[in-house]
């Protein structure tokens, strides 16, 4: 481990937390007097740039995007593999506005929690999993109508690098549900940003987004055949960019409950 790289870890960390508490102040006075849209630009986008300023400057931390002319025009839900948190600041910023799954004891916390609160994100119960379930269908169902992007991670956790979770398909069962594709996304921030530990190493990482995937049919037969196109296509894409072996992978257990 490179002392200038714990150095700079530190600070990155140091400024992003006082960056955060300032900005989640400042908006709990400030975004409940503007629209839903302007509200998320105001505390996620600007907030989120910011981290991805600093993994730059400070971490050395940067990134390529191929497939961005994949993008539909209208929000859909965005399933992405989940290997750290720089890839929650990329698409965060990256799509607008966007919901999310969190755990519902995040929006206790003082300011971040209230600041959070106010994005319209899915707030689940990850101690009872049918009810989550339930709370993803209906609040991302009611999203999506309201043209906002839904973001799933169907690992339902962070994943170490190089390896793969079992996806879930709620993810899927939502798209299959609002007649609306899934746009797959593939990363390897987990390279630079491991899950472990908090020293980072500098590189680029690469966002591969592929091309929105529809479901052949409805019902659960649909739903599952769909989970499955995903789940290859960002394996077949973690190959292709040298984050997994060539072969079938072993699936590590992740938390399918969570969404």
């Amino acid at each position: 481990m490179s002392i200038l790289q714990a150095i700079r870890s530190f600070l990155f960390y140091l400024l992003l937390g006082t960056s955060s508490l300032l900005w989640c102040s400042l908006s709990f006075f400030i975004a409940p007097f503007l629209p839903f849209r302007a509200r998320y630009r105001f505390i996620n986008v600007y907030w989120c740039r910011c981290a991805l300023w600093l993994s730059k400057v400070f971490l050395g931390i940067r990134y390529e995007v191929k497939g961005a002319e994949n993008v539909p025009d209208r929000p859909c839900v965005i399933q992405s593999n989940h290997q750290s948190t720089w890839e929650t600041f990329f698409l965060s910023a990256y799509f607008e506005p966007l919901s999310q799954v969190l755990k519902r004891e995040l929006l206790f916390v003082p300011f971040f929690g209230w600041a959070m609160a106010m994005l319209r994100p899915i707030a689940i119960d990850r101690d009872n999993p049918k009810l989550a379930l339930k709370q993803v269908a209906k609040k991302g169902d009611e999203l999506l109508k309201d043209n906002t992007w839904v973001l799933i991670f169907p690992e339902g956790t962070r994943v170490p690098y190089g390896t793969v979770g079992k996806f879930s398909r709620s993810g899927s069962a939502l798209a299959v549900n609002a007649n609306l594709p899934v746009l797959p996304i593939a990363h390897n921030a987990g390279k630079f940003w491991p899950k472990a530990g908090w020293i980072r190493t500098p590189g680029v990482i690469t966002v591969v987004i592929g091309a929105p995937m529809y479901a052949e049919g409805t019902g659960p037969r649909a739903i599952a055949e769909l989970n499955d196109r995903v789940q290859a296509w960002n394996e077949q894409a973690q190959r292709d960019m040298g984050s997994l072996p060539p072969g079938p992978v072993a699936e590590v257990p992740t938390e399918q409950a969570a969404v």
